[in-house]
């Protein structure tokens, strides 16, 4: 007697196709902490595999470069989040003032060797040494984190390891810029690769925990409202202006620079962008797994080019000028198309407010344009006038910044009255 065989079920392959695509190609859900937690770690991993070569003196290194950007990525927390090395904060004028502080500070680190000798170390110290065992403190003592996080068990069980992992390693790291005596260039290399995976391994596990038990943001009384897109703007438009009025006195041979660590803290600028919002130097996109992998090697090259002088330094000058002529470009390009496209419709009048941001995107284009060719041609434009031309930028980016807000203000505003 013949048999009939169970058959396989059958699998629509395009339709297969078309989900993994999908997925791959739509927003990904990774919360700004997460993000923050996971470069600081890439940057850590990448500085303890390069201080290997470091120690034999294969490579050159620029201890300002790592200093600096470490430096950035703290004001970036305490801008974005209010979360300061010390603990949450309200996130008040004083606290974004602070945060604006310690990211000029990182900025002018990496870009003037020994602009404040010791000041930068000090600070880090400070971050890393007392900030974290004040943390670890916190973390113990405080009702809802330790014996709450105890008694949730599961994942929690693992935030606490990788919490105490984190804080531990941090302080390890205070005592090695305490007194860098202390260890061999290879055994802080193997410190920083300890550091960083720690990092990585507690961004992951928040992410897990964020994506599992959704609780609602709660907005603190009197909190400035500055989501990560502005906040970007708000630190892009410091970075400029820093940018700019310095170029000035290098131009004139008054103090010495370091472009590779410019372009390098520029790149990390980018990287941030397009993993926290998707906003890449070309334009908005979804913030899709793609775009976030090309944050992540946009990171990696601010990294190294921070760290290791001169190294990247030309294929990040054409990588940076195309960039800014490409974003810049299609960006003018969308605009005179919708400036064709309103006349054509001969709408009714465009608010005060439209025509200012139209003028001042117009503007920044412009500049851009402007930048990405002087990167692209050298000596096209004297570094004087790149200077000035920088501290524009920055200047009309934060007016940018004040009339999104404002807009922002208008819309709420408009809600309310629709809603009573």
């Amino acid at each position: 007697m013949r048999t009939t065989e169970p058959r396989e079920p059958t699998i629509d392959k395009d339709r297969l196709t078309v989900m993994n695509r999908t997925k791959v190609l739509s927003e990904s859900d990774l919360p700004l902490e997460v993000v923050i937690l996971l470069i600081a770690g890439l940057i850590l991993l990448i500085a303890g595999i390069l201080l290997f070569p470091v120690a034999t003196g294969a490579l050159p290194y620029y201890e300002n470069g790592l200093y600096g950007l470490l430096l950035v990525m703290f004001s970036l927390q305490i801008i974005s989040m209010g979360k300061t090395p010390f603990g949450d904060m309200r996130r008040s004028k004083p606290v974004l003032l602070l945060g604006l502080v310690v990211a000029g500070i990182g900025i002018v680190t990496c870009f003037i060797p020994d602009a404040f000798n010791d000041i930068p170390r000090l600070l880090l110290f400070l971050f890393f040494g007392p900030g974290a065992a004040l943390l670890l403190i916190q973390m113990i003592f405080s009702r809802d984190k330790l014996r709450a996080w105890a008694k949730y068990g599961g994942v929690f069980k693992y935030l606490i390891a990788a919490c105490t992992i984190v804080y531990l390693s941090s302080i390890v790291i205070s005592l090695l810029l305490w007194n860098q005596s202390i260890l061999s260039t290879q055994a802080k290399a193997v410190v920083a690769l300890i550091y960083g995976v720690s990092l990585v391994d507690l961004a992951f596990i928040l992410r897990k925990i964020y994506s599992t038990y959704q609780a609602e943001e709660k907005k603190k009384g009197n909190e400035i409202d500055l989501p990560i897109d502005k906040a970007m703007i708000l630190v892009t438009s410091v970075f400029m202006i820093i940018l700019g009025v310095l170029l000035v006195p290098v131009s004139l041979g008054m103090l010495p620079f370091s472009g590779s660590a410019q372009l390098g803290l520029l790149m990390m600028i980018f990287a941030i962008q397009m993993i926290a919002s998707g906003s890449t130097p070309i334009g908005p996109f979804p913030r899709s797994i793609p775009v976030i992998l090309l944050g992540f090697f946009f990171a990696a090259l601010g990294t190294i080019s921070c760290i290791i002088p001169g190294i990247l330094v030309f294929p990040l000058t054409i990588l940076v000028g195309i960039l800014n002529i490409l974003g810049s470009g299609i960006s003018l390009g969308k605009f005179i198309v919708q400036l064709k496209s309103k006349a054509k419709e001969k709408t009714g009048q465009v608010p005060p407010v439209l025509k200012k941001l139209s003028i001042t995107q117009l503007t920044l284009n412009t500049l851009g344009i402007t930048f990405g060719l002087s990167m692209l041609i050298s000596n096209l434009i004297p570094g004087l006038i790149i200077g000035v031309v920088l501290t524009a930028n920055g200047v009309v980016l934060m007016y940018l910044l004040y009339l999104l807000i404002v807009i922002d203000r208008m819309q709420r505003e408009m809600v309310a009255r629709t809603e009573v």
